[in-house]
């Protein structure tokens, strides 16, 4: 089999020629120029490609076949071996990190009042002699110490000596006291013993300085003192209290939380035992790590042991400047996390006061909105209690007028009779006969209903009822009080005539008389628009 080409592809593999045809369709490359290519890339099509399309360099097959040559490495080496000795070559072949040294942590140590428990009544009992033996020969000693007290330090024993030494160095005598006393004791007794104040230790328990070192992100320095080591006192006086440590200490910028104890102490000892003390005078520094755990404290330097200032100085600045830049870069994340908060707070503030704003609006809407509810209610209201009202006063006045009492004949007596003249405001001088027995009620009610009477002659009995009258109903409305809006009175001398039931014509004005119907406050609809005022005879 042969191409067109002439290149004779028979000798060729099944794989190689799939390879050929795979290579050529991505290139389009003639098979003569492909197969040597092909060939340089050890029949790999992907390593072929990338020398067509970006260059072929140096080969590095032939590269690595000439190197191992050199070496004198057998080439077929690979192929002998099995998984478990590849997976050993590649361990012990693979470049091993050196292991970071992780500090160890600084446990909380909080201390816990010892418990005294009295013994059962029947062992208090059998030890009684004992007990009283044991105090008596303790007050002998004590009288014996208090009368060699008088001797001069040099003819005084040193037992003695120093079971009566108090204070810093005292190592008798010192009661258990809760941690901010034992550390209020501690800084009086070093500022006895050393005259000094400079050192700013922390007025608290060891776990209350801790805590305050991981709450603001500080470094802790532990000083444990030992009154019976005799490098104390010399370490203290050239060491701890060197101008430029008791500078550094003091620096704010340092950022340093300094707590001391005596282990004579219950507190300091169980802290020198859980930071492994193994020699005094001690002193460690203890920060937070982020890098072993967001909550983590560690201790990051142990010194122990006499120390000059500038060693023990330039030690702890060290260890500072280490572990410096996590506590920074800590303490910027809680600053963008406090930031955020804040942010984020306001954010609600303004939230809950646009929601309020907008809830105000909207009780303020709903409440106009009752009130136009309210008022266009009301307003309905009293137009159907005054349409209601004017219902009644023109069916009381339908009524009232069939009750009025028709006019007295010519002919009758005319003691018995009395003639009014009555100006009107809209009908003008009305004269009109009543019977004397008439009240002054029945006279207001015949000038209330004078329209009606007039426009209708058969309520007073005059003419028959035309056909295209309405019918009136002759009953008085149920509830209903007739107010009127006028007054009767007579002009010289002016005297206004109240519509009085029991009073009568002929007691109030006479047989005979000229009166004025004046307007009140309260005026009929129908009057409204008439002309105010008296109106002379």
């Amino acid at each position: 089999m042969a191409s067109d080409a002439g290149i004779d592809i028979s000798h060729l593999s099944a794989d190689q020629q799939a390879a050929l045809e795979q290579y050529t369709q991505v290139t389009a490359q003639d098979v003569k120029d492909a197969v040597p290519l092909l060939e340089r890339s050890q029949w790999n099509v992907q390593i072929a490609i990338a020398k067509f399309f970006d260059g072929e360099g140096p080969d590095p097959v032939a590269e690595a076949e000439a190197a191992a040559a050199q070496a004198h490495i057998p080439q077929q080496q690979s192929r002998h071996e099995n998984l478990q000795e590849s997976l050993f070559a590649e361990t012990f072949d693979r470049p091993t990190r050196p292991s970071r040294e992780r500090p160890d942590p600084a446990p909380r140590i909080v201390p816990q009042r010892p418990t005294t428990r009295r013994p059962p009544f029947l062992l208090a009992i059998i030890f009684a002699p004992f007990n009283f033996g044991y105090r008596a020969v303790t007050a002998f000693f004590r009288t014996f110490m208090y009368i060699f007290a008088f001797l001069p330090p040099s003819l005084r024993p040193r037992s003695i000596t120093t079971s009566m030494t108090t204070g810093f160095r005292g190592n008798k005598g010192r009661r258990m006291l809760l941690p901010p006393d034992t550390a209020a004791r501690f800084r009086r007794e070093f500022e006895e013993e050393y005259g000094t104040s400079a050192l700013p230790f922390h007025e608290g328990g060891f776990a209350q300085a801790l805590d305050l070192a991981k709450r603001d992100l500080k470094f802790l320095l532990i000083v444990l003192m030992s009154p019976e080591h005799d490098d104390t006192e010399v370490f203290t006086r050239d060491t701890l209290l060197a101008p430029e440590v008791v500078a550094f200490i003091n620096d704010p910028a340092n950022n340093i939380v300094l707590w001391g104890g005596n282990v004579l102490d219950s507190e300091a000892y169980q802290v020198a035992t859980e930071y492994n003390c193994t020699k005094f005078p001690f002193s460690c520094l203890v920060c937070l790590t982020p890098k072993e755990g967001s909550t983590r404290m560690s201790i990051v330097k142990r010194l122990g042991g006499p120390l000059s200032a500038a060693t023990y100085l330039a030690e702890i600045q060290t260890a500072i400047n280490k572990y410096a830049p996590d506590l920074a870069g800590v303490r910027a994340e809680r600053t963008a996390q406090q930031f955020s908060r804040d942010l984020r707070t306001e954010q609600d503030d303004a939230y809950e006061r646009s929601l309020a704003r907008d809830r105000e609006r909207a009780r303020q809407k709903k409440e106009a909105a009752a009130a136009a509810a309210a008022t266009e209610k009301q307003l309905i209201e009293q137009a159907e209690a005054a349409e209601k009202r004017e219902r009644n006063k023109a069916q009381w006045r339908r009524w009232r007028a069939t009750t009025i009492t028709p006019e007295p004949e010519a002919g009758a007596d005319s003691k018995q009779v009395v003639r009014l003249a009555l100006m009107m405001p809209s009908a003008g001088r009305v004269v009109r006969r009543f019977a004397a027995d008439t009240t002054v009620e029945e006279l207001y009610a015949f000038v209330e209903c004078y329209d009606m009477l007039t426009s209708n002659p058969e309520l007073n009995g005059e003419d028959e009822k035309r056909e295209d009258d309405v019918d009136l109903p002759a009953e008085k409305p149920e509830g209903y009080v007739h107010e009127y809006g006028f007054k009767i009175a007579s002009p010289l001398p002016r005297t206004v005539y109240d519509p009085d039931e029991n009073a009568t014509l002929s007691e109030r004005i006479g047989r005979s008389g000229n009166l004025i119907v004046e307007l009140g406050a309260v005026a009929d609809e129908d009057d409204d628009d008439e002309p105010d005022g008296e109106v002379e005879t």
